[in-house]
């Protein structure tokens, strides 16, 4: 571990050992146990190695844990809003001690680091949600992931670094902190306005960004979100290209472009202390605070978890705690009678303005989108990840209990977009999938999940590729559709069909007499019977078969696409 030294204050921790202590690990990690990070992990461990959570020496213990969830600091005093520590399940977490040595692996199985663990500890996960989250509601994405993902068993400990996770795409885009550093003292640059995003760059947000960094005289770092950002965000390759695009309109020689690989976990007031923090590791002076800085996606029309400008009052009483300059910005909006963006307390009623959903609807319907919304360069690149409906990917995901004619429904509907013959179709029925996808799975809850994730991912390959994907399983848990949602929705449109007809309609069309054995309990773990269902709470479209003949109901899916232009008219 190496310190250097950080021109706004404190030190920069490298975890990464000498090559020759990296050659030795590697040779004795077979000799301890292992875990695979998935990306969330991957993404804490890369910022923890290159100095991104500077402090930070590792993955914190019971004691900087327990201090953070109740009092935003480290056992130190240090100003530190959220937990950082690797959370493990199934067997290693059912005999890990302190002292145990651990091989973190990446997907492929390469060794990036050493774990020596010093605390082990059950995760209270209510209480970490109310205190960092501010809610326990599992409609609060950083909460669902926390109580429905992350695993149950926390571990901290001291990190020997062996190597940084690759990045192969847009190499010129990737800096440690210390090279960022470095690349800023060369250029002379010694106060930088780091704006942090996981959203495209459009028109309002160059203007605000420049309109700040001039009245402060600051150089600009642009330091996007290509780890894990929120849901429903445009894919980060897609995303790269758009942020490539807009950096021609910003200050020559006045503004820096570099991904960000952090974990968001929009926890609102607390987010955007960690963003603040982050960006003064990588030497920033000053950054940016929006007026929903750190929230989850959807505010707009969904649940508000934090109030308008609460980030910012939040990071107001801890100014003095913080190595780092917030730069508050109010909310803007078009004003056509003087052809700018303006303060929204100063914009006036008749002032305009649009969201990233929005946005998105406009290209994907091909209407005509106006001039102040954003650059024609980056609507390019935008079509390119956008293209209307007519031509994009999409899954039907139909779900339903058993007997409720959901692959009844989806086999038609299979047949007659084959016959449209405009794009690839692929049926992924729940049965056609256990036989042949999942045949070793039992019907668990965990199994369960785990073969809803499995037909994600293949629906996901089909849609992101342009082609269609029919799913028809049972999928009775809310947070397995909603992680299939948010994976495909990078990649094109999900649908989600309720197929609602009621458990006594499917107990008497029971062909193979399941209901019954369920009934008896010699089917344990049944939907409907033994094991909940979890009616969806807002599906694109909802069918009751209990009176409608299937070809009624599959006439009701197609319209609907026709209504929202994935399938029209031949011409």
């Amino acid at each position: 571990m190496t310190n250097l030294a950080s021109p706004h204050g404190g030190e920069l921790v490298s975890l990464l050992v000498e090559t020759e202590r990296a050659e030795r690990l590697r040779e004795q990690s077979l000799e301890f146990k292992s875990w695979t990070l998935n990306r969330r992990q991957l993404c804490d461990l890369e910022c923890l190695m290159n100095g991104a959570f500077s402090p930070l020496t590792g993955y914190m213990g019971r004691r900087d844990y327990d201090s953070v969830v109740d009092g935003t600091r480290l056992a130190d005093g240090t100003a530190w809003p959220i937990p950082v520590v690797l959370d493990v399940h199934g067997p290693l977490a059912d005999d890990v001690q302190p002292g145990d040595r651990i091989a973190l692996r990446d997907g492929e199985g390469f060794m990036l680091a050493m774990l020596t663990v010093t605390d082990a500890w059950r995760a209270d996960k209510s209480r970490e949600a109310q205190a960092v989250y501010g809610t326990t509601d599992t409609a609060h994405p950083g909460v669902s992931l926390l109580f429905e993902q992350a695993g149950d068993v926390y571990l901290g400990g001291t990190i020997e670094g062996v190597q940084l996770p690759p990045h192969y795409e847009f190499g010129n885009l990737w800096f440690s902190p210390s090279e960022i550093r470095t690349q800023f003292a060369r250029s002379g640059w010694n106060r930088i306005l780091a704006f942090q995003t996981s959203r495209p760059i459009h028109r309002v947000h160059r203007d605000v960004i420049v309109a700040a960094a001039r009245e402060k005289s600051l150089h600009i770092l642009l330091h996007p979100v290509v780890g894990v950002s929120k849901p429903g965000d445009l894919h980060e390759h897609g995303r790269i290209h758009c942020y490539q695009a807009a950096l021609n309109r910003f200050p020559a020689h006045m503004t820096q472009l570099a991904l960000l690989p952090l974990a968001m976990r929009m926890a609102g007031p607390r987010e955007s202390m960690l963003h603040g923090i982050v960006h003064q590791n990588f030497g920033c002076s000053h950054f940016i605070v929006g007026p929903d800085d750190g929230s989850p996606p959807g505010f707009e029309t969904g649940p508000r978890f934090y109030g308008e400008y609460e980030a910012q009052a939040f990071l107001d009483r801890y100014r003095d705690h913080l190595e780092i300059e917030p730069v508050f910005v109010e909310r803007h909006r078009y004003s056509e009678r003087r052809q700018m963006f303006l303060p929204a307390s100063k914009a006036g009623e008749e002032a305009l303005d649009i969201t990233e959903t929005q946005l998105r609807t406009l290209m994907m319907t091909g209407e005509e989108i106006p001039q102040w919304v954003s650059f024609p360069e980056v609507l390019d690149k935008l079509s390119q990840v956008y293209p209307r409906r007519n031509r994009q990917g999409f899954t039907l995901f139909f779900t339903g209990l058993s007997g409720s004619g959901k692959s009844t429904l989806s086999r038609i509907i299979y047949a007659k977009l084959v016959e449209d013959g405009r794009r690839p179709v692929t049926l992924l029925d729940g049965d056609i999938v256990r036989q042949n996808l999942s045949s070793e799975l039992g019907f668990s809850r965990d199994h369960r999940d785990l073969n809803i994730r499995r037909i994600g991912f293949v629906a996901n390959e089909i849609t992101r590729n342009g082609g269609v994907a029919i799913c028809a399983p049972i999928a009775p848990y809310r947070d397995s559709r909603r992680a299939v949602r948010e994976l495909i929705e990078e990649n094109g449109a999900f649908i989600e069909i309720y197929v609602a007809t009621p458990l006594d309609v499917c107990e008497a069309r029971d062909r193979k007499g399941l209901y019954a054995k369920a009934r008896k309990g010699i089917i344990p773990e049944f939907t409907g019977v033994s094991d909940p269902y979890d009616v969806p709470e807002r599906p694109e479209l909802e069918i009751d078969t209990s009176d409608i003949s299937p070809m009624e109901a599959v006439q009701q899916v197609l319209l609907f696409l026709l209504k929202e232009g994935y399938i029209d008219y031949r011409d």
